[in-house]
């Protein structure tokens, strides 16, 4: 299976975004599991905190950071 299965044909910016919202989850998860591991909780504890973990990921802070478009579609003003 490759890295980009399942995205068919979704234009280039939103499958990007996709994989990197995936990593961070997928990153997020291990680190707040193998804490949670490593103070003693048991399995069901130490995946209880990773999904904890993901449930409070920053989503708004991960797009916030993504660069803009190459060509400037898409682009909106910020409503702050």
């Amino acid at each position: 299976m490759t890295e980009n299965a399942g995205f068919g044909s979704l234009p280039e910016e939103l499958r990007d975004l996709a994989e990197r919202v995936r990593d961070l989850c997928r990153e997020t998860a291990v680190r707040a599991y193998e804490e949670a591991a490593t103070a003693g909780l048991c399995h069901e504890g130490a995946w209880e905190a990773a999904m904890d973990a993901v449930r409070a990921l920053d989503l708004e802070g991960l797009l916030s950071s993504r660069p803009p478009p190459a060509d400037g579609e898409g682009a909106q003003p910020r409503k702050d």
